[in-house]
C-alpha cells in the first residue's frame, strides 16, 4: 500500500496511513472525544459483481446512469399500481420502493414537513477511477452503502439491479446480469463475506454493523475527495478557492441528523449552532483542491444538469477539531454534499499514527505535538476568500 508523506516541519513527517489500520470500525479507544451521546447507525456496504452480457460503454462519471437504471428496476420490481409517479399514491407511505428512491417524509414527520423528499437511505459507489467501458463476458463491481432501516430491503435492491441488468445501462443500453452480493464486515476493513452467489441464488443471513466512530483522535487528519463534492454557501457554489471547513461541516451536520431522523430509531439531538460556530475557528492545515466539472442529463426535468465539484485533499490537525471527529468519520460512508445517492461528495480519511512523527533529533514526536507543529505551521494564515464565489 502507498502513502503519502506530509511534511509538518522542517525535520519531521507523519505517513498518512488509512483509518482503518489505526482504529478499526469504531468503538472505544483512548482518548475519548464526547461522543458518548451519539447513537450508533446501522451502515452496511455491499459490492455486487455483474457479468456483462453486451459490451458497456459508461459516461464520464457512471453514478448517474447507475441511478437511473436502478431506479427503473427498482420501481418494475415493487410497485404495483403502475402508476408513472408517486405523487398522489394512497400506497406511498406503505411502499418499499417510495421509501428507497422518493424518500417522501412521513406525515407526521416534525422535519422537512414542507419538502417532498428525505435524504434517500442509498449511495450507489461507481469506482471513482473506473475505465469507461467493459467488454462483453467480462465482469464489473457496484458498491452500494445502506443506512438504518434500509438494509432490511437489501433483497428487494438486488432484485432492482437484476431488473435493471435486463433493461441495460449506457450506451445502447448493454445489459448485464448480477454474479454475486458481498457484504462488507465493517465499512472499511476490506472484509467481505459472500451473501449470494449464482451456485447458491437464496440470499444468506446477514446484518448491518451498528457503527460507532471510534473514540481516539490521530494527530493529522487527510481527507481526500474521490468524487465531485458540491456544497453552497450563501446561495453559492463553493469553489477551491474559498473551501473553509465549516462548509464541509455544516453540510455533515445537517445530512447526518437527517439519516438517523428518518432511517433509524434513534435520532441525533445535535447542537447546531454551537457545532456550527465552533466549524468557523477550524484552520486548514492544508489543502490540494480543484474543481471537476460534470454535467448529466435529467429525463426527470428533461434538460441537462451542471454537477461539478470538488476533488482533492485537506488537512486537518490539532484540538479544535476533536468536536468535529464522529460527523467526519461517518460522512466518510454516506458522502456529503449534492448528489450523494449517485455516488458524489465520496470522500477518504487517512490519519498520522501517534508514533510516525519525528523530532529535529530523530526522536519520537506524540500525536498532540505533531498536530500542534502543523497547527503552528498555518496560525497565521487562513483559506483564500471566497469573494463572490461561482454561479451556478
Amino acid at each position: 500500500m502507498e502513502y503519502d508523506e506530509i511534511v509538518v516541519m522542517e525535520n519531521a513527517t507523519s505517513i498518512i496511513k488509512p483509518m482503518w489500520e489505526i482504529f478499526g470500525s469504531g468503538g472505544a479507544v483512548e482518548g475519548g472525544c464526547g461522543i458518548k451521546d451519539i447513537p450508533p447507525i446501522a451502515i452496511g456496504r455491499y459490492r455486487f459483481v455483474f457479468r456483462a452480457l453486451d459490451q458497456i460503454t459508461f459516461p464520464a462519471y457512471a453514478g448517474s446512469a447507475w441511478r437511473g437504471v436502478f431506479g427503473h428496476g427498482l420501481r418494475k420490481t415493487l410497485c404495483v399500481t403502475g402508476r408513472r409517479d408517486c405523487a398522489g399514491c394512497q400506497l406511498l407511505h406503505g411502499c418499499a420502493y417510495a421509501y428507497l428512491f422518493e424518500t417522501p417524509p412521513p406525515r407526521n414527520a416534525a422535519k422537512l414537513s414542507r419538502y417532498t423528499a428525505a435524504p434517500h437511505p442509498f449511495i450507489l459507489e461507481p469506482p471513482p477511477d473506473d475505465s469507461n467501458g467493459v467488454e462483453a463476458g467480462s465482469t464489473f463491481e457496484l458498491s452500494c452503502v445502506l443506512v438504518g432501516r434500509a438494509n432490511a430491503h437489501l433483497a428487494y435492491i438486488i432484485q432492482g439491479l437484476r431488473m435493471a441488468g435486463q433493461r441495460g445501462i449506457g450506451r445502447g443500453n448493454a445489459r448485464f446480469i448480477v454474479e454475486a452480493v458481498d457484504c462488507e464486515a465493517a465499512p472499511g476493513n476490506g472484509e467481505w463475506r459472500r451473501i449470494l452467489d449464482k451456485g447458491n441464488p437464496i440470499l444468506a443471513p446477514f446484518e448491518a454493523p451498528t457503527l460507532s466512530p471510534p473514540a481516539g483522535i490521530p494527530g493529522v487528519l487527510q481527507l481526500e475527495f474521490l468524487t465531485p463534492l458540491r456544497l453552497k454557501r450563501d446561495g453559492r457554489l463553493v469553489t477551491p478557492e474559498c473551501f473553509e471547513f465549516h462548509d464541509l461541516l455544516r453540510n455533515l451536520l445537517r445530512r447526518l441528523s437527517l439519516l438517523s431522523y428518518f432511517h433509524t430509531n434513534d435520532p441525533w439531538e445535535l447542537d447546531f449552532a454551537g457545532l456550527n460556530k465552533a466549524s468557523r475557528e477550524v484552520v486548514l492545515a492544508g489543502r490540494r483542491l480543484e474543481w471537476r466539472e460534470w454535467t448529466r442529463y435529467s429525463s426527470r426535468q428533461g434538460t441537462t444538469m451542471k454537477m461539478g465539484g470538488l476533488v482533492g485533499k485537506i488537512r486537518l490537525a490539532g484540538e479544535d477539531i476533536v468536536p468535529f471527529w464522529p460527523f467526519l468519520w461517518f460522512g466518510q460512508w454516506v458522502h456529503a454534499g449534492k448528489g450523494t445517492s449517485m455516488g458524489l461528495g465520496w470522500y477518504r480519511i487517512a490519519a498520522s499514527l501517534p508514533d510516525e512523527g519525528r523530532r529535529a533529533d530523530g526522536t519520537t514526536m506524540t500525536a498532540g505535538e505533531v498536530a500542534r507543529t502543523v497547527a503552528r505551521e498555518v496560525r497565521d494564515g487562513r483559506p483564500a476568500s471566497c469573494g463572490e464565489g461561482m454561479e451556478e
